[in-house]
Parts: structure tokens; C-alpha cells; sequence
């Protein structure tokens, strides 16, 4: 089932409103291979955050059905970690005890040593073992968003779902927890979906960026294969042969909006 770890199959998403039904995802179909990397890409209101909330189990499925590791995803669960654009944290909890909080829900039966080992692990990978100790709410925005990606990484999901994780920062912060993100991904090789709006972050996180169609009624409009190896930097993103040919593909599809290039095979 490796081919077919994650699976779409005509995901559609309804929502009643006063002027009638309204389908903003209509027929989302996709295989994700174990370990794989995907970027979804379109422009506001085509449903990406609608799909990633549907495999998260927070929102509802109106038709089709989604499947991880053989089993049907009909709700939220552990096995399933979120990086949202704003990370929710206890603010008097320090960054150590808002990651604890996960590791101990998921790992009850593991030595309490052997939790705070994980938790400490991962805190330092994102750069933050300096700062374990310190309340969130002492914490700069960049720093929030280091303990969210520590957080998810640190309850061994089996799938990442990372909603704008990084919409919210500055330039140079977005592009050094890029690299933190990269860097640690390429140590767990986790399934994981990326919603972004950045078609240099969806190049440089992805095995492939899915671009979706203009909503309502948005779908799957093409397949990127991004052929550059992990780990990736930005500087070797840059200077890679391919990537002005990448990035002009990704560009020309968002300009055309429904009149994209054709989907390849997924």
C-alpha cells in the first residue's frame, strides 16, 4: 500500500448556504505515496484548506472518502498532526510542556523519561533548546511557530498537515523555518500536504505541487513533478537548472485559472 499510503478518491465538500447548495471542492482525486511531500497551490477560495481540513478529520466529507494506511479517515485523530498558520499554544505553559501535552496523550504507556526525551529532541532539531523553558506567551511569533512544528513532529504522525504554517511570518523568518521544516522532515520522511499560497515554498517543500482550479466547484487542474533531491535549501533550490522552468510552469497555471495545464496522472 506504499503507492497508495494517502488516498482522495472524488472528495467533494457541500455547504449549505442561503442561496443554495455551494460545492467547493467537487471531485478531488489524488494517491500519495508513503514518505511523499505534496504541495497544494491555487488561488484563495479553491478549497486547499477545505481538502487539508477534510483529512484532518475537522470537517466533514460530503461525498467520496479519504483513506490512510488502508483505513477510512471519519474523523480527527493522533495519528494525523496539524501546523496551522497561527499555533495554538497554552501561553503560561512553557514551549517544553505545550509539546509534552501531545507526547504524553500519544505515548501514555512510554517511561516519563522517555516522553520528556522526545519532546527535548525535537524542541532542539527546530532550534529551540535555548528557550524549552520559557512561557509561550515570551515567545516571538517565529519561535510560536518552531514549538508547533516540534509539536507535530514530536507525536510521530503518520501524515503532516501544514495549513500556511508560515503565512503570518516576516520574509527572513519564513524562509529560516522553511529550511528548520525541510531539515527535519528530511530526518522523519512523515507523509505530509502543505496548503501555501507561495510558489517558492510549494517548490521548495515538494515532492509534487498540486494545483487546483479556481472555486467553486475547484478540482485537481496539474501535477508538478518537482525533480530536485532532498534535503533542499533555498540557495540549491535556486541554483538548480530547472527551477525558473518549475516556477514558470507553477505561475502560468495560477495566471490561467481554470485554463491550466491538463492534470497529469496521479
Amino acid at each position: 500500500m506504499e503507492d497508495r499510503y494517502l488516498e482522495f478518491t472524488r472528495l467533494t465538500k457541500t455547504f449549505a448556504t442561503p442561496k443554495g447548495p455551494l460545492t467547493v471542492v467537487d471531485g478531488f482525486d489524488l494517491k500519495m505515496r508513503k514518505g511523499e511531500f505534496v504541495s497544494l497551490i491555487g488561488h484563495s477560495g479553491c478549497g486547499k484548506s477545505t481538502v487539508l481540513s477534510m483529512v484532518a478529520g475537522l470537517a466533514d466529507v460530503t461525498s467520496g472518502g479519504i483513506v490512510l494506511d488502508g483505513r477510512e479517515v471519519d474523523g480527527a485523530g493522533p495519528d494525523r498532526a496539524v501546523v496551522f498558520q497561527a499555533p495554538s499554544l497554552f501561553p503560561w505553559l512553557t514551549a517544553f510542556e505545550n509539546v509534552m501535552l501531545g507526547v504524553d496523550r500519544v505515548f501514555p504507556h512510554a517511561g516519563k523519561g522517555e516522553r520528556a526525551d522526545v519532546a527535548r529532541y525535537y524542541l532542539a532539531r527546530v532550534g529551540l533548546g535555548h528557550a524549552m523553558d520559557r512561557k509561550a506567551s515570551e515567545l516571538s511569533n517565529g519561535m510560536k511557530q518552531r514549538v508547533g512544528i516540534a509539536r507535530a513532529f514530536a507525536l510521530s504522525p503518520k501524515l503532516l498537515l501544514l495549513d500556511e504554517p508560515f503565512g503570518m511570518l516576516d520574509s527572513l523568518t519564513r524562509w529560516e523555518l522553511q529550511e528548520v521544516l525541510m531539515e527535519v522532515w528530511a530526518r522523519t520522511k512523515v507523509t505530509a500536504v502543505c496548503v501555501t499560497h507561495d510558489v517558492d515554498e510549494a517548490l521548495l517543500l515538494a515532492d509534487r505541487v498540486v494545483m487546483m482550479t479556481n472555486g467553486p466547484n475547484a478540482k485537481i487542474g496539474h501535477i508538478l513533478e518537482v525533480d530536485i533531491p532532498h534535503p533542499r535549501t533555498r540557495q540549491s533550490l535556486l541554483e538548480h537548472p530547472r527551477y525558473y522552468e518549475y516556477r514558470a510552469e507553477l505561475l502560468n497555471f495560477l495566471e490561467g485559472g481554470h485554463a491550466g495545464a491538463p492534470k497529469k496522472a496521479a
